[in-house]
């Protein structure tokens, strides 16, 4: 039995604990907060990256030559002794641990993904993005206003581009890539959207670009949507610039890049389109899972794969396309899944990555068949590819691209040497070099494009 004593003693030890614990909170150093910057000391190829702490012990993350700006960390601790965060939906599950020194105000540390560990040591100050010298700036010497309109049950949001004086304006519209695209078909830093428009409307052109469904501004859900629902938007747009005064309804065409080479087509062919061009950038001639497979051969090749590696990824790929294409996503689903279970840990799948990958929307792309839309162009037409694009081969569109128009009359099939998928001078090609390479559109691909629609649709002056 205990005594009173022993009550009393373990009633202040009590007391005692939690007095300590009252002292050591209110001396405790204050928390990490603030903007830091460094770089991820990967041999050969040093990444970027910035941190920032904010008071209510959240943080974010920006890698600008990823593209990746404000991505919210989880597991954030910013104890000045132990630092540290991890970044979730991300390949090979990184993190960090580090131990902020008050003297150089600097926070040292180590950055760990897929198993690999390399030094990553921030200082004070914000993260500068690689240098982008074509990048425009404000202010420009032409109108730029932010538009939006309906498509159905959703809004489009955009910006609208217009020379100062003159008009009505032959206009351009952009149409993005495949993917999660923003009005400046942003990625890796570059913004070759916001150059094109800037570049054409510096000639004389009206120009107008969107956040694809479902980003930015713009609503909907892209992972759910169709082909009928992407072109039911390049209408809507038309639908909007043909009720604006200051543009020349008759001299309205399209550009799209890559998958926008599939989707500009494909509403122009319409017959009440009303489209007076089509311009292709990188736009794929062949089928989606045609497309698909070989840019899986071509870009794990130049990443050094093994032969056995790339049978073994093509073969997946094509049962992955065999399967989207009949429409049965499930099976698709299942698929992928127990080709994941094979994958060591840190190359698999979340499930919501899986859902990213099987959708009707990548159903659509790799079932897509261009073969009939373009064969029944019969406006002015320019296709231009890269002989270094591993991500949609020349050697494998402009042959078809070439057959396929054969019966337009003003058709312009045309190959730059020497650029990637994003028409920048490359080396290899690989998706991996776009963020090192300064220049977001080589600046003759931007002549040419110019001079070809000056050429068959003059600006008015």
């Amino acid at each position: 039995m205990r005594t009173l004593r022993s009550v009393l003693l373990a009633v202040f030890a009590v007391v005692a604990l939690v007095a300590g614990c009252a002292t050591k909170q209110e001396t405790a150093p204050p928390q990490v907060s603030g903007d830091f910057q460094g770089n991820i000391e990967i041999p050969d190829h040093p990444l970027a990256v910035g941190v920032s702490f904010a008071a209510n012990g959240k943080a974010t993350i920006d890698i600008p030559s990823q593209g990746v700006e404000s991505k919210a960390l989880s597991d954030v601790k910013a104890d000045p002794d132990a630092v540290s965060w991890t970044i979730t939906r991300f390949p090979g599950n990184p993190s960090y641990q580090g131990k902020y020194d008050k003297g150089s105000d600097t926070i040292k540390g180590q950055f760990t993904q897929s198993g690999q560990t390399f030094p990553l040591n921030l200082a004070r100050g914000k993260v500068q993005g690689p240098p982008r010298p074509q990048e425009p700036k404000p202010p420009y010497p032409y109108k730029s206003e932010d538009v939006s309109y309906r498509s159905g049950d959703i809004t489009i949001a955009g910006t609208l581009t217009e020379p100062n004086t003159g008009g009505p304006f032959p206009t351009v519209v952009l149409i993005n890539g495949s993917g999660a695209n923003d009005r400046n078909e942003e990625i890796l830093g570059h913004k070759p959207f916001l150059l094109l428009a800037d570049t054409l409307t510096r000639a004389g052109y009206a120009v107008l670009r969107t956040d694809k469904r479902g980003v930015g501004k713009s609503g909907g859900t892209l992972e759910t949507s169709s082909y009928q629902d992407l072109t039911g938007d390049i209408a809507a747009g038309m639908t909007f610039l043909h009720g604006r005064s200051d543009i020349d309804a008759k001299r309205i065409g399209l550009l799209g890049h890559s998958e926008g080479g599939y989707l500009g087509p494909l509403y122009a062919s319409r017959p009440d389109s009303g489209v007076a061009f089509v311009i292709m950038m990188a736009g794929p001639a062949v089928p989606g899972s045609d497309v698909l497979v070989v840019q899986n051969r071509l870009i794990l090749t130049a990443q050094g794969a093994s032969a056995e590696e790339v049978d073994k990824q093509v073969a997946y790929i094509s049962t992955m396309s065999t399967l989207l294409r009949a429409g049965d996503l499930e099976a698709a689903k299942t698929y992928v899944r127990q080709h994941n279970d094979e994958l060591p840990a840190d190359k698999k799948l979340s499930e919501d990555d899986i859902d990213a990958l099987i959708n009707p929307y990548m159903a659509a792309l790799v079932g897509y068949d261009p073969a009939p839309a373009l064969s029944a162009l019969r406006v002015p037409v320019l296709a231009f590819y890269g002989t270094k694009d591993l991500q949609v081969p020349a050697s494998q569109s402009e042959g078809p691209a070439r057959t396929l128009l054969a019966a337009d009359p003003d058709a312009t099939v045309h190959v730059f040497d020497g650029l990637n998928h994003l028409m920048q001078p490359a080396n290899t090609g690989s998706p991996k070099e776009y963020a090192t390479i300064e220049t977001t559109i080589d600046p003759q691909v931007l002549t040419f494009v110019t001079d070809w629609l000056t050429q068959r649709f003059p600006p008015a002056h």
